[in-house]
C-alpha cells in the first residue's frame, strides 16, 4: 500500500475515535443538526476503518508467519499462510481503494429523462420513440416507475420531444452516463430502395432536485404564462387555459407542461422540471471546470457529444466513449442496458482510481 493512502487511512482512524467520543457525550443531541451530521460522518468512515484494521491485522499475520518460517518443522505451513494472507491483503487493498473513491450525492435520486429528435426528420422522431421505450423497459426491469411529464408526438409516430420522470432508487447512478447524442443507422420503413439512413436524437438525464428546495426559484425571476392546451384531450382542453409555460429569466430556460387538465398540477410539474434543469446546468458547469484540468473518460455529458451508435443492419450498438461494441441490438432496444451501464460505471471507477492515485502521489 502506498504510504500516502496509508496516511489517509490513519487519519480516518483518528477521526473515527474522535467521532466516537463526540457521539458518546451527554449533550450531543442538544444540537440535532450537528448530531445528524456527526452520525452520517461516522456511518461513512466506520466501514473504511474496519477494512483498514483488517489490513493491518493481515500484515501482522504475515510478519508472524515469516518468523515461524525460520523453524524447519513449520516452514511449509508458514509459507502457505504467507501466500494466503498476501492474497487476502491484495483483496482488502482493492476494497479500500473503492471505499476511498468520492461518492456522487445524486446517485440515489430519481431522474428527469428528456429525449429530443434531432437530424433526420420523421426517422429521428421514430427513433426518439424507440429510445423512450428502451429506457421505459429498462426502468421496468429495475422495478422503477415511469411518469410522462410532457410529450410532443411526431407526425408519423414517435416523439419530437418527450420528458418523463423515472422514480426509483439508484436511477441516476445507472442512467447518468446516457446524456448525449444517440445516432441510429437503419433502413426506414418509408425507404423504397433499401438505403440506410442516419439520424440522431439527444438524451438528457438530470437528477431530481430536493423538492425544489435545492434550487432557489425566485418568483421575481420567473415568467409564468397560461394558454390553452393543444392536441388530444377532448373538448375540455380547448375550453380552459390549463397549459403552463415557465421561463427562468436569468438562464432563459423554458419549460412547458400541458398533459394534465389541472393548471395547478401542470405548474407543479413544470417547476419540478425547471428545478432539475437548473440543477443539471449547475452540474454541467462544474463538470466543464473539472474537465479544464482533466477530461473524464466518460465525457462531460455535453448534449452535442455523440456517445453511441445503433446500427440495425449490423445488429450492433457501439458506445464511442469506451470503445464498447455489443452485437445484441434487439435485447438492448428492449431495455437490456445492463452491459452498457455496468461497463460505463466500471470505466468511471477506473478513472476515479487513477485520479485518486495521482492525488495521493502529489500529497
Amino acid at each position: 500500500m502506498k504510504s500516502s493512502i496509508a496516511g489517509k487511512l490513519a487519519q480516518l482512524t483518528l477521526r473515527l475515535d474522535e467521532l466516537n467520543q463526540l457521539l458518546s457525550s451527554e449533550n450531543v443531541t442538544a444540537n440535532m443538526e450537528n448530531y445528524r451530521r456527526l452520525t452520517r460522518e461516522h456511518a461513512e468512515i466506520a466501514p473504511v476503518v474496519k477494512l483498514y484494521q483488517s489490513y493491518r491485522k493481515s500484515e501482522e499475520d504475515i510478519q508472524a508467519a515469516q518468523e515461524m518460517a525460520t523453524d524447519p518443522a513449520m516452514r511449509e505451513f508458514a509459507e502457505a499462510e504467507i501466500r494466503d494472507t498476501r492474497q487476502r491483503l491484495a483483496q482488502i487493498e482493492a476494497e479500500l481503494q473503492q471505499q476511498l473513491l468520492p461518492t456522487d450525492p445524486n446517485d440515489d435520486r430519481n431522474i428527469f429523462l428528456e429525449i429530443r429528435a434531432g437530424t433526420g426528420g420523421d426517422e429521428s422522431a421514430l427513433f426518439s420513440g424507440d429510445l423512450f421505450r428502451m429506457y421505459a423497459r429498462f426502468a421496468e426491469r429495475n422495478k422503477w416507475q415511469v411518469e410522462v411529464i410532457s410529450q410532443s408526438p411526431g407526425e408519423h409516430g414517435g416523439y419530437k420531444e418527450i420528458i418523463a420522470k423515472i422514480i426509483g432508487r439508484g436511477a441516476y447512478s445507472k442512467l447518468k452516463f446516457e446524456s448525449g447524442a444517440h445516432r441510429v443507422q437503419r433502413v426506414p420503413a418509408t425507404e423504397t430502395q433499401g438505403r440506410i439512413h442516419t439520424s440522431a436524437c439527444t438524451v438528457a438525464v438530470m437528477p431530481e432536485a430536493d423538492e425544489i428546495a435545492a434550487v432557489v426559484l425566485n418568483p421575481a425571476e420567473l415568467r409564468i404564462d397560461t394558454y390553452r392546451a393543444s392536441g388530444a384531450g377532448g373538448q375540455h382542453v380547448n375550453k380552459t387555459d390549463s397549459a403552463i409555460r415557465v421561463t427562468h429569466l436569468p438562464t432563459g430556460i423554458v419549460v412547458e407542461c400541458q398533459d394534465d387538465r389541472s393548471q395547478h398540477k401542470n405548474k407543479a410539474r413544470a417547476l419540478s422540471v425547471l428545478a432539475a434543469r437548473i440543477k443539471d446546468k449547475q452540474i454541467r458547469d462544474q463538470q466543464q471546470k473539472t474537465a479544464a484540468t482533466r477530461k473524464s473518460l466518460i465525457g462531460s455529458g455535453d448534449r452535442s457529444e455523440r456517445i453511441r451508435t445503433y446500427n440495425f443492419p449490423q445488429g450492433r450498438v457501439t458506445d464511442h466513449r469506451i470503445n464498447l461494441t455489443l452485437y445484441k441490438i434487439g435485447a438492448i432496444m428492449d431495455g437490456d442496458l445492463f452491459d452498457l451501464t455496468s461497463a460505463l460505471s466500471a470505466e468511471h471507477q477506473t478513472e476515479q482510481l487513477s485520479l485518486l492515485s495521482e492525488e495521493t502521489q502529489a500529497a
